[in-house]
């Protein structure tokens, strides 16, 4: 009982923490609330989806909290990837690829994107749409925009939020998301989705929330315009020989395959590299440097999805689980 009763003071105590960092403006929110109404009528967007999704909103502390939370500590590559890419999802993506195979090939086909990394970057996101977030978009977007650390870059996120409502892709009763206002199975920054959201059944709705073929096609739009080649895989796990110069590790440093293994780079079984005139870079997404990559050109573009090192090997070591028969 006094382990609760302290968990529940730790609890209020961070809640109150947080609040100040609502006031950092000069303005209340319900003043500015209406300047910004107003700012969004100018531009075009309807009253009627203003009176929807602006009324009866107030700044959600606890997402105030989640953007200043510190993490207790910081995940070891491995810790990450035990999280990400257990059995559990390994299991549930083979078995989401084989249900919507003839969907994603014909994804696939249209974008050029291999239906397995679909399936993973789908899985990672939101746990294959069961995951997808339970805050209001709108709601989370202002409470950002309205605090004082990111408060341009959410503005510009909550008008086009609203624009994306305006256009009638969702009602704005049911744009749910992240604490961050990232939406849908595929987990989209309104920007994203006004830049790659893709309405592959052509009912006139962009629908990444619902709709698997939007879901797919909206991923593989992204991913094929930041650079996707489907000729080639996103990279592999490699052994290294203690003889390399460290200043050759990270993705600055880019040489071909041939070069890689005239370096004495091996695949982590030993035997030679592909022979292929494929550009790659060596990283290591862990700090403690266990376990190294040869990356290509598709790394590079789901680091344009998310920029990070354990996301993106993440979502290739998936991808590589998935297919694996």
């Amino acid at each position: 009982m006094k382990n609760k009763f302290l968990a529940f003071l730790l609890f209020i105590l961070a809640i109150f923490v947080a609040l100040p960092a609502l006031c950092q403006t000069n303005i209340t929110f319900s003043d500015w609330l209406l300047e910004l109404r107003n700012e969004a009528l100018d531009s075009g967007i309807s009253q009627q989806i203003l009176d929807a999704s602006l009324t009866n909103i107030s700044p959600i502390a606890r997402i105030i909290e989640l953007d200043r939370r510190q993490p207790e500590f910081t995940l070891t590559f491995q810790e990450y990837l035990d999280r990400v890419v257990n059995h559990r999802r390994i299991n549930q993506g083979k078995i989401n690829l084989s249900k919507n195979i003839e969907l994603l090939n014909t994804v696939s086909k249209r974008f050029n994107v291999q239906p397995r990394f679909l399936v993973a970057l789908w899985g990672i996101e939101t746990n294959y749409g069961r995951n997808t977030g339970g805050f209001p978009v709108v709601a989370s977007l202002a409470t950002l925009a309205y605090d004082g650390r990111r408060s341009k870059y959410f503005r510009k996120e909550l008008f086009n939020a609203l624009r994306i409502l305006d256009d009638g892709h969702i009602e704005p009763s049911e744009m749910m998301g992240s604490w961050a206002g990232a939406m849908g199975q595929s987990q989209f920054m309104p920007s994203s989705f006004i830049n790659y959201a893709y309405d592959f059944n052509h009912d006139g709705k962009k629908d990444i929330w619902n709709d698997k073929a939007d879901i797919f096609a909206s991923a593989a739009n992204y991913l094929s315009r930041s650079g996707w080649r489907s000729d080639i895989t996103w990279g592999r796990e490699v052994k290294i020989p203690n003889s390399i110069n460290k200043d050759m590790f990270g993705l600055k440093v880019i040489k071909t395959m041939d070069e890689w293994q005239a370096l004495g780079v091996r695949k982590i079984d030993g035997s030679n590299l592909p022979s292929r005139n494929i550009k790659a870079s060596v990283v290591f997404p862990g700090k403690n440097g266990n376990r190294c990559f040869l990356v290509y050109n598709n790394f590079r573009a789901l680091l344009r999805w998310n920029r990070s090192n354990y996301f993106a090997t993440a979502v290739g070591i998936l991808s590589d689980m998935i297919a694996n028969k």
